[in-house]
């Protein structure tokens, strides 16, 4: 992929196009577009109802007719012609404009690691078909860890675990590049499922996936997860009728220990095929979680403890993917040259 930062200088464009949300920085102007992924169809004309909040709020409410689509599976588009469309509503008139005006614009798309060219192929194909006469690719992990403020261009090691809806990204970075880099199928969707089906399994309550997110919230306190019962309103799984539970919070943290050991076991497996001195270098700085479903529950305490390092979580982690690109775009990083030496 992509990471020339001369060649991302000429991009105006930065586009993070996410399974949960799609998000957008314009040069020197900054992030535009931050929405849900999601798009609204009429299933009779094909007429394209509502996207971005609008849309992600009928999600589980729409009658027959109506259909609600997400264009984008595990950070991979696989509905190019409903990406597209989805992008042009979007993006708004004032980015259109701007592409009207510079007809060899540029633009820079973030990528997941180790994406099929398949995959890379229909990324740049959503951004051609919307004006771009050339497309970059950037990995995720290089963006994320801009974003968060790490030297990645220092010879030092710095750790990065990007998490997700659909997958958990995790790498070690040096000298501007990836060391190591590993991609686990979980994320914030597969924690999700595992609460609703805990639910469902001990509680006999059906309670949609969009819902756990405020159960997160509940949950949450300084220390990770908190202790005692936390009151749920669901559909009874046997009369379907509007039901109250109390969940005990302990066991919905044994619910979601099983997703999370698979972040575990790759970050151990990143660790493992890094040398020693970089390995070394992570107990002082340690590791930086961002993404989307960075602030899960009890995440953070169990990569410390599994780990021994410290963990930190960025600032803003859903957003530091487009940041960092964005910075990329706007000349704010500069490389640590490596002049071949005389002979």
């Amino acid at each position: 992929m992509t990471i020339s930062l001369a060649q991302l200088r000429r991009c105006s464009v930065a586009v993070d196009i996410g399974a949960s949300r799609t998000r957008v920085y314009l040069k020197n102007q900054g992030l535009i577009v931050d929405e849900p992924t999601v798009a609204a169809v009429n299933v009779r004309t094909g007429a394209l109802l509502a996207v971005g909040s609008d849309a992600a709020v009928m999600d589980g409410r729409t009658p027959e007719y109506i259909r609600v689509v997400r264009p984008v599976a595990n950070g991979t588009v696989v509905d190019i012609d409903m990406a597209q469309r989805l992008l042009r509503h979007l993006v708004g008139n004032k980015l259109r404009r701007t592409w009207r005006r510079r007809p060899t614009m540029r633009a820079a798309v973030c990528q997941p690691f180790g994406s099929e060219p398949l995959a890379q192929r229909a990324a740049v194909e959503t951004l051609s078909g919307l004006g771009a006469r050339r497309v970059e690719l950037v990995d995720t992990l290089v963006a994320a860890a801009v974003g968060c403020g790490l030297p990645v261009e220092q010879p030092e090691a710095t750790m990065i675990v990007v998490c997700g809806a659909g997958t958990t990204q995790i790498a070690v970075l040096s000298l501007g590049s990836i060391v190591a880099a590993e991609t686990v199928a979980v994320g914030g969707n597969a924690i999700d499922h595992a609460v609703v089906q805990h639910l469902r399994q001990h509680h006999e309550v059906h309670l949609a996936s969009r819902a756990v997110r405020p159960l997160h919230l509940m949950l949450s306190s300084t220390g990770g997860l908190a202790s005692g019962p936390a009151e749920v309103h669901g559909r009874d799984v046997v009369s379907g009728t509007t039901r109250c539970v109390q969940v005990d919070t302990d066991r919905v943290r044994h619910a979601i220990a099983t997703p999370l050991t698979a972040i575990l076991d790759g970050i151990g497996a990143v660790l493992r095929r890094c040398p020693p001195d970089l390995v070394a270098d992570l107990g002082e700085r340690g590791i930086m979680l961002a993404g989307g479903s960075a602030l899960i529950p009890g995440l953070e305490s169990m990569i410390r403890e599994a780990t021994t390092v410290p963990v930190h979580i960025a600032d803003r982690p859903d957003t530091c993917a487009v940041q960092g690109l964005g910075a990329m775009i706007e000349g704010k990083v500069e490389p640590m040259h490596l002049d071949p030496m005389a002979p």
